[in-house]
C-alpha cells in the first residue's frame, strides 16, 4: 500500500475488512474467518457493507486482539423502520 493511502486510512471512522487487515497485517480473508469464528469485535453492517469503528479495532489491537465471544459472530445491522 502506497504511503498516501496508508494515511488516508488513518483518517477514517470506519474501518472495511481491507483496512483491518492492512492493520492487523494480514489478508482480508483472514479478517472474514475471523469476524465469523466470533473472534473480534461485531462488525457493523451497512446494506451489504461490514465496517468496523476505528476505536474499537484500534482498542482492540492494543488489549491483544482477545477473542470477543459468540455474541460478535454477526455484525450489527441497521434494522431501524423508517417512517
Amino acid at each position: 500500500m502506497k504511503q498516501q493511502q496508508k494515511d488516508a486510512v488513518k483518517e477514517v471512522l470506519m474501518l472495511s475488512s481491507r483496512d483491518v487487515a492492512e492493520l492487523l497485517k494480514c489478508s482480508d480473508r483472514h479478517v472474514t474467518n475471523l469476524r465469523k469464528e466470533g473472534r473480534m469485535p461485531p462488525c457493523i453492517k451497512l446494506g451489504t457493507l461490514v465496517r468496523w469503528s476505528r476505536k474499537v479495532i484500534e482498542d482492540w489491537i492494543a488489549e491483544g486482539c482477545p477473542p470477543v465471544g459468540d455474541s460478535a459472530r454477526s455484525c450489527l445491522a441497521d434494522d431501524r423502520e423508517v417512517a
